[in-house]
């Protein structure tokens, strides 16, 4: 069975770019445009791993993961931030709240492939 993965942007653009990258790799995908709505949808689904923006309206990336970290089932399951936030300060923010991962947009889609493979095992 394909692995579920759940990509939160608020780029519809990336999400496509995401969606269509993990598709092609054999992924199932949900996708969410913002914090809020991801939460909803990881909390009525059962998602492998969870890829977020950090800046979006509503609830930010590392309010998500912290949210999401809160949850009995998503206390262990991989999250990657992907986002143009590229600075130490904030890649150690991410890592307080709980992010696996951290890739930088523009991202490279067989990047993406391989971090993604790599954290699912």
């Amino acid at each position: 069975m394909a692995k579920t993965i759940l990509t939160v942007d608020d780029s519809a653009s990336i999400r496509q770019m995401v969606a269509f990258t993990l598709k092609s790799a054999g992924y199932a995908v949900l996708e969410a445009a913002d914090g809020n709505a991801g939460l909803s949808t990881a909390k009525s689904s059962s998602i492998d791993l969870i890829l977020t923006d950090q800046n979006m309206p509503g609830m930010d990336g590392l309010t998500l993961i912290k949210a999401l970290r809160a949850l009995p089932q998503y206390r262990s399951t991989p999250i990657l931030m992907l986002t143009t936030e590229a600075g130490d300060a904030m890649k150690q923010q991410g890592r307080a709240a709980g992010a696996t991962g951290w890739l930088v947009k523009p991202f490279d889609p067989q990047k993406l492939l391989e971090v993604v493979k790599k954290v699912l095992g």
